[in-house]
């Protein structure tokens, strides 16, 4: 089945929510997935489907650090058909903190053929770090010389 770019945004919801969607299955072998606000010691890009997966199975661990009860989004068509801005936000509760959370990012996402090809991901660094416990390497990376 060949997914269009909103099908494809409601995959990634459903990815982000834990419903058995694995973010690199989404991709197209090619396909690059870009963080343009990257947290330190996170790659502002990765290449290919194989690189994606790598990471992000790597990073799966983070996951547990916050527990969600909800994901929502909201999908915007583009201009260009291949293009859909997502805004995706969940929310909890901090295993760091124990306190509420939302979180919201932004992916701009060109899916042609029912892959992606390209994701731009946008996220919060300050809220990022504070949803993973990592706090103090923001801090490191803001006052490094």
């Amino acid at each position: 089945m060949v997914y269009s770019p909103r099908e494809v945004a409601e995959q990634v919801r459903r990815m982000v929510a834990g419903e058995g969607i694995h973010f690199a299955d989404l991709f197209a072998q090619d396909g690059v997935l870009e963080y343009p606000f990257a947290l330190p010691g996170q790659p502002r890009e990765l290449r290919g489907r194989d690189a994606i997966r790598a990471y992000h199975g790597a990073a799966s661990g983070s996951r547990r650090l916050f527990e969600m009860d909800g994901v929502d989004a909201i999908v915007r068509d583009t201009d260009d058909p291949e293009v859909v801005v997502a805004e995706i936000e969940h929310h909890g509760r901090s295993a760091v903190t124990g306190e509420a959370y939302r979180f919201r990012a932004l992916g701009v996402i060109r899916v042609r053929e029912g892959e992606i090809v390209s994701y731009q991901d946008y996220m919060d660094p300050i809220a990022t770090a504070r949803l993973l416990g990592r706090t103090a390497d923001l801090a490191a990376a803001l006052t490094a010389a």
